[in-house]
């Protein structure tokens, strides 16, 4: 069965997990590698397991933890266009890590099916997700604005 889990959410920082048979998604990374860490290994999480990382906007509550926690995996960054070229140019990924610009039509990440959608948010370019997973499980994500699910699972 898959799962939606708030890791943290506030002004202070945002992380989500989608998970299902112990592959993950996360959704921004707004608090520290290693208080992230934690909080997966609480969850019996392994970041071997960890098939992308979704950014939805370039708002430090959503990334400040990227970096470090990014700095000895090699797991690629699916955001909006402009937020990937806001992290880029001011050097706030690893150089080794793969930025995808999200389609609006659709992706596979891992064994997650994404299709980002536009978020009205004072920011460069802030997205929701759509997330469906193998099993048919559907969500909607849309980080400052809340949750949604379309599908009960």
């Amino acid at each position: 069965m898959a799962r939606y889990i708030s890791l943290y959410s506030g002004s202070s920082g945002n992380c989500s997990v989608v998970e299902e048979n112990g592959k993950f998604i996360l959704i921004d990374m707004g608090k520290s590698a290693r208080l992230t860490n934690k909080a997966l290994t609480e969850l019996g999480l392994d970041v071997k397991n960890l098939q992308g990382i979704l950014v939805s906007h370039e708002h430090s509550d959503h990334i400040s933890g990227l970096k470090v926690f990014l700095k000895n995996l090699r797991v690629p960054v699916y955001t909006g266009r402009a937020t990937a070229d806001y992290l880029m140019c001011r050097d706030l990924l690893p150089a080794h890590i793969d930025v995808q610009d999200i389609s609006f039509a659709g992706f596979n990440i891992g064994d997650f099916y994404v299709k980002g959608f536009e978020t009205p948010h004072d920011s460069v370019g802030c997205m929701g997700f759509r997330i469906a997973t193998d099993k048919g499980h559907k969500m909607s994500i849309a980080t400052d604005l809340g949750f949604v699910t379309e599908d009960i699972f």
